[in-house]
């Protein structure tokens, strides 16, 4: 008996549940197509953190076999929503996915988008990086418990240099004051265009503190030149000497995560055939070694688990944007 390929194999054992569930009748087009071909809409312009996703998920689900032809389709804008809105128009198309993540709820709200992530399907969170907390060498802060202690004080005494309003490192900080039991309305919060500027501002104290990335910072602090106060992860990261926030006594833990969505409204068996080509990749060699490579964080995460999680984070950014005063 002639051996059938692994592709056939997802075919036919896809195509089965499919005649199966609808009782016997075959479906009304072919299922699969994004077996075969997919666009993976990059929400930003070439070369940040969702571009390098799109782009590692094209080179490693093409390379494995996972899926014969991938193309990557840049949609800039407001911080994702504009991607994101063209790509909700593409309901029930299984040959489309988008890459999202944590600073995509932030515009959301920031930008008072009509569309939102209820208008996609959650897919799988595929990497994170942990946000640190530094400040300059000749800082009298020498520890988060004494930047905490400044917060809570006086709130609007602590400038926090970072990216973008409303983004991952302006959620970190309002947490961090909410956690410190400082007034979150006082947050001052300086927020730079490029992580370039950012870094002169910190290193060259003009704000009080920074806070981004690690791989942003990590080599002005082995340089000596940043303190590194804390880690936003739930354990301490090997390579870097600081405590966790939590335990520098505050209760927060953050991960700037990137994610996989599919169209609104798919169909159960395109839903499945999309999963299980994530699956596949996020387990192969190619993926791992991407990983190693860019320095990103594993926190795969599928199907109804990352639902539920996407709605966890969705009720606690709307909170701290609240607070902070970003969004009404």
């Amino acid at each position: 008996m002639k051996k059938l390929s692994r592709r056939q194999v997802l075919k036919t054992g896809a195509a089965l549940a499919v005649i199966t569930a609808a009782g016997g009748m075959l479906p009304p087009r072919d299922a699969f197509a994004a077996l075969e071909s997919l666009t993976v809409v990059a929400p930003a312009k070439p070369g940040g953190g969702w571009d390098q996703t799109a782009r590692s998920m094209q080179e490693v689900l093409q390379g494995a076999g996972i899926v014969s032809a991938v193309q990557v389709e840049n949609v800039a804008g407001a911080g994702g929503t504009v991607g994101l809105a063209q790509f909700a128009n593409r309901k029930g198309d299984a040959s489309a996915v988008l890459v999202g993540g944590l600073v995509m709820l932030g515009a959301i709200l920031t930008n008072k988008s009509p569309i939102t992530l209820k208008d996609v399907t959650p897919l799988a969170r595929l990497t994170g990086e942990y946000e640190v907390i530094v400040v300059p060498a000749a800082s009298e802060l020498k520890s988060m418990g004494d930047l905490a202690a400044k917060l809570k004080a006086d709130a609007g005494s602590v400038s926090w240099g970072g990216g973008s309003a409303g983004g991952t490192d302006h959620i970190l900080a309002g947490l961090i004051a909410t956690a410190a039991g400082a007034d979150v309305t006082k947050l001052n919060y300086v927020a730079f265009s490029g992580g370039g500027e950012a870094l002169a501002a910190i290193v060259g104290g003009h704000v009080t503190c920074g806070v981004s990335g690690l791989g942003e910072f990590e080599a002005q602090i082995k340089a000596g030149e940043l303190r590194a106060l804390a880690i936003s992860s739930g354990e301490r990261l090997a390579g870097l000497d600081a405590p966790t926030l939590k335990e520098s006594g505050l209760d927060v833990e953050l991960a700037n995560w990137r994610a996989v969505f599919g169209a609104g409204e798919l169909a159960d068996a395109d839903k499945a055939a999309l999963l299980d080509a994530v699956d596949q990749m996020v387990k192969s060699d190619g993926w791992k070694k991407t990983l190693e490579t860019k320095g990103w964080m594993d926190t795969y995460l599928a199907g109804d688990a990352f639902a539920a999680y996407l709605t966890e984070e969705e009720a606690r950014v709307t909170t701290v944007l609240k607070e902070i005063g970003l969004v009404s």
